[in-house]
């Protein structure tokens, strides 16, 4: 199927109240160059709002006209179906969709219409995609995800924290989620550590849950998990009562009060998401021909500030960039 622009078709009613003294033509013309991009997030938090921002902006560095219709589940399954449902009954021209249960959602709704993701774990693993390097059908975008980011986390707890068993809170109903706590049992195991887990189904029981692996722990860690990054200051707060320290997935967790990630920008993943919407709308690819990719830029942040306040020496070996 060709997915170039479909042009005319389909703009938001804000496109097409015009001043009555505009010329005719140039209404037409406006319409003909603007394209509609359905949005759906699972919930407001500012890794993902910075995705989107990631991906206007490559949308706007293109030069491509668009009008979006923006929709945020507010972390709810049935709200989050919802809005599927209605963005591909609305005839957008792509989806952008920003989560692991966005993505499945709209993914389920339909096979015509394109959609690029951005802030899924592991795409091949939540059905959205046949294979990384093939994604097949109407679905490809940019992980949340980095190879290394896991693997490394686990042993600067181990060798430098000297931590022999970590927190985890976590939506064990995201599957974003469960493969990521998989990876790090897999990888704490090797290294001896244990890992305490403390399941959530809202941002509501964030702070109780955290509380439950008092005493248990040495340290939390938080990965990229919708309902608990959106209610981080809860394990935050438990953590600092406790003097332990918190690492986190994602740089934005970092700047919010988390001790370091192994990460990535968020706005980064985003604006690559972005740039493969912008080969589908100009006709230059479909997103069968689109492989999967990974987050290009990978560093190790660490907040300065929380690093004293835990007595916590920041080490020049760790070549950390820092965040106050």
């Amino acid at each position: 199927m060709n997915w170039k622009r479909t042009l005319g078709l389909v703009a938001l009613s804000s496109t097409l109240v015009l001043a009555a003294c505009g010329d005719s033509s140039e209404e037409a013309a406006a319409t003909e160059d603007t394209v509609t991009i359905g949005v759906t997030q699972i919930v407001e938090h500012p890794s993902l709002n910075a995705a989107f921002e990631g991906f206007q902006k490559a949308i706007e560095d293109a030069g491509i006209e668009a009008e979006y219709q923006i929709e945020n589940a507010q972390n709810d399954t049935s709200a989050n179906t919802t809005i599927a449902t209605n963005l591909v009954s609305s005839g957008v021209d792509l989806i952008f969709a920003n989560s692991t249960p966005s993505a499945q959602a709209v993914a389920s709704a339909t096979s015509e219409i394109p959609i690029v993701f951005t802030s899924v774990t592991d795409a091949v693993s939540a059905e959205l995609v046949a294979s990384m390097e093939e994604p097949g059908g109407n679905v490809t975008g940019t992980v949340d995800t980095q190879p290394e980011a896991i693997p490394n986390t686990i042993e600067f707890l181990k060798n430098e924290l000297q931590a022999k068993s970590i927190g985890m809170v976590f939506n064990s109903g995201e599957q974003n989620s469960r493969a990521q706590v998989d990876v790090v049992k897999a990888e704490a195991e090797k290294l001896g550590i244990t890992v305490e887990e403390a399941s959530v189904a809202t941002s509501a029981e964030v702070k109780q849950a955290a509380e439950s692996l008092i005493g248990k722990v040495d340290a939390f860690y938080i990965i990229t998990d919708n309902t608990v990054v959106s209610a981080l200051e809860s394990v935050l707060s438990v953590a600092t009562d406790n003097e332990l320290p918190v690492m986190v997935g994602e740089f934005d967790s970092v700047a919010r009060g988390g001790l370091g990630a192994f990460g990535f920008d968020y706005f980064e993943i985003g604006y690559e998401a972005g740039e493969m919407a912008v080969k589908i709308l100009n006709g230059e690819a479909t997103p069968a021909e689109l492989p999967v990719q990974y987050p290009q830029n990978v560093k190790f942040v660490v907040n300065g500030t929380v690093a004293e306040q835990l007595g916590i020496e920041v080490k020049d070996e760790w070549n950390a960039e820092l965040a106050e």
